[in-house]
């Protein structure tokens, strides 16, 4: 009967002996160990870069080949191995970096000892190591396993690594692999991640000879701004919080910068680069009400927490970590990364991205002054009013900003005359219109700048303090601070609750079952009442008044997978209430608004822009995309091929 059960394809056949337990062979050993360290060529590189930081490397070259399958080196100025630590580095669990054996003070990025002998064991490896103050240097080869003599040989001071036909031993793995430019981007994507600890090294990346960046030795927000490589952001945003002895920095890209992967997302914990599903929901969370649904922020964040609160050997790769107190970290990042997004419009924003410019313009433009006199034009004839003058000579940049609002020209019909004041000119006695500009200066403290005019009846045209040029989404605006004020509204107390005619009964895991009624006041502030029914069940009795018509079975059913799924999360970060929550204040925000195609005065486009710059989030409308962009004097001119 035991055959029935059996999987297909599986042996059935019972040995009349059982085997014997033996000891696998070296070579074997090191090949298994190869395949959880080694996954692809990616993880050979960061493997090679980490021991190669952590030997205090101040310049370090990387060069792929075949997307890292062909060839990896990896050459770097640190302090260099001798002939005996050659000859270890390529043994299992050999290493320098242990300083105790209580795997809690780890302080470099590697220290578990079997990088180079996986590596080894999967493909063919070249050492060559040169200490400081060393006249020569030695070279150490492994090839599918076998581990050559030490050798004398010639190199600069350092150690190059160079690794070639990646898992030639294991054609298995080998064939898995993808193509090499996916891999290719993988490896870099492990560069970027540690180039950003240690800012203070210079980094080459070299992909099939091409030099992909080269970053000199610089400080972490300039190192940051580079790798983040977020050209269209008007500034990055710098974060700071504190708490239980924890510290968490870095910078952050506004709500109005964002990836549809989470590549643009950068973490470091005690300086290692991590990809921690704690962080990564912390960062989502924070972003939730300012950011497009499916899509990803920007940030590049330094988290320090104290070394007995967390553990990094937890799997061969060093990228997943533990943390003694989830709950704290996640309220450190939320916390600090929504102080950061609370500030209002003009701050930060997002330029339009433009097109190169052609390298040779072919327009002539007007030499600087003290330059020789321009080639006088051909004359245009059309009548001009005598107090309109729509272009100037020289564009006064030094001078300070000012906006200057122009009242509406009504537009001769033909045959008619201007309808506007008449006066007598001198010259004809005839009469000519006259035209005024107001101007007005525009305050420093104001970063949306002063209204000039409103463009197809939606978008506001502003000039900032700074003389850039500002555009303003009338409708996206107020929709953004018509949603924090109804939010501020609702949230001020107890979410008014709406008692159901017939309470609702819904089955669920114990273990659900059990979050949801640890969460009972949180959610009854929230307009969500329920009790527990007896076994697997919990009665709902309310739900919130604004959720009138929503499903009560289907909102608790999806809200206790949210808390399954992360422990430390609270009702009101979850999608499944404060979303939907949300969506309906969206709604009643976006019904509520100015909408396109209303025509504003100046004073009224003025009074938006104030608001927007003291309402928080008002970056980007409820639906996540930007109220507002910018174009500065390089934007401009980049426009019209002057750059």
């Amino acid at each position: 009967m035991s055959g029935l059960f059996a999987e297909p394809g599986m042996d059935t056949h019972q040995p009349e002996t059982p085997p014997h337990v033996r000891r696998l062979p070296e070579v074997i050993v090191n090949r298994i160990a190869a395949g959880e360290v080694i996954e692809r060529p990616a993880a050979a590189v960061k493997e090679l870069v980490e021991n190669a930081i952590d030997a205090g490397a101040r310049r370090l070259e990387v060069s792929l080949a075949g997307g890292g399958v062909d060839r990896i080196i990896v050459t770097d100025d640190g302090v260099g191995m001798s002939a005996d630590d050659l000859a270890l580095a390529v043994d299992r669990h050999c290493t320098s970096k242990l300083r105790d054996e209580t795997l809690v003070h780890i302080s470099t990025l590697g220290f578990r000892g079997e990088a180079l002998p996986s590596i080894g064991a999967a493909a063919r490896l070249c050492i060559t190591s040169r200490p400081r103050g060393e006249s020569g240097a030695w070279r150490i080869r492994v090839e599918g396993g076998k581990v050559s003599p030490v050798e004398p040989a010639a190199g600069a001071p350092g150690t190059s690594v160079v690794v070639e036909d990646l898992f030639f031993a294991t054609p298995a793995r080998r064939k898995f692999l993808k193509s090499a430019r996916v891999e290719g981007r993988h490896a870099e994507n492990v560069v970027r991640r540690l180039a950003l600890a240690v800012p203070q090294t210079a980094f080459r990346f070299v992909l099939d000879e091409r030099v992909l960046f080269d970053l000199p030795a610089q400080d972490m927000a300039a190192r940051s701004a580079a790798l983040l490589d977020a050209s269209e952001a008007d500034g990055f945003l710098e974060i700071s919080g504190e708490r239980d002895g924890m510290t968490l920095s870095g910078f952050i890209c506004p709500p109005s910068v964002h990836r549809s992967t989470a590549n643009g997302q950068f973490m470091l914990v005690n300086g290692r680069p991590v990809v921690d599903p704690v962080l990564k929901t912390a960062v989502r969370v924070a972003y939730r009400r300012v950011i497009e649904p499916g899509r990803h922020p920007v940030v590049a964040l330094m988290l320090t927490v104290p070394p007995d609160r967390v553990d990094v050997n937890v799997h061969p790769a060093k990228t997943e970590l533990r943390f003694a107190d989830e709950a704290s970290v996640r309220s450190l990042v939320i916390g600090t990364i929504q102080r950061a997004l609370e500030h209002g419009a003009g701050s930060v924003g997002v330029r339009p991205v433009l097109s190169s410019a052609p390298r040779q313009a072919r327009i002539w433009y007007p030499p600087e002054k003290g330059a020789a006199p321009p080639i006088p034009a051909p004359a245009f004839h059309a009548p001009t009013p005598e107090g309109v003058r729509f272009a100037e000579g020289r564009l006064q940049f030094g001078d300070a900003p000012a906006a200057r609002t122009l009242p509406p020209v009504a537009m001769p019909s033909p045959g008619a005359g201007w309808d506007a004041p008449a006066v007598s000119t001198p010259a004809t006695g005839q009469a000519e219109p006259t035209y005024t500009a107001s101007v007005q200066p525009v305050a420093a403290d104001h970063p949306l700048g002063a209204a000039i005019a409103q463009v197809l009846d939606t978008y506001i045209l502003a000039v900032a303090a700074d003389g850039s040029l500002v555009l303003v989404d009338q409708h996206a605006a107020h929709e953004r601070l018509t949603h924090e004020r109804l939010r501020a509204q609702f949230l001020s107390g107890h979410v008014q609750a709406q008692r159901l005619l017939v309470p609702d009964v819904v089955d669920l895991p114990r273990v659900q079952v059990e979050l949801l009624l640890a969460r009972q006041p949180t959610l009854e502030k929230l307009g969500v009442e329920i009790e527990a029914f007896g076994g697997d069940s919990v009665l709902v009795r309310a739900l919130p008044a604004m959720l009138r018509s929503s499903d009560a079975v289907s909102l608790l059913r999806d809200l206790a997978d949210e808390l399954e799924a992360d422990e430390n999360g609270a009702p009101d970060e979850m999608a499944a209430l404060d979303g939907r929550l949300d969506a309906v204040i969206a709604r009643m925000a976006c019904h509520g608004s100015i909408r396109a195609g209303r025509r504003l005065s100046v004073e009224e486009m003025n009074a938006l822009l104030r608001q927007m710059e003291e309402t928080p989030r008002a970056g980007t409308c409820s639906h996540g995309r930007p109220t507002w962009l910018k174009l500065s004097k390089a934007d401009l001119e980049k426009l019209f091929g002057r750059r």
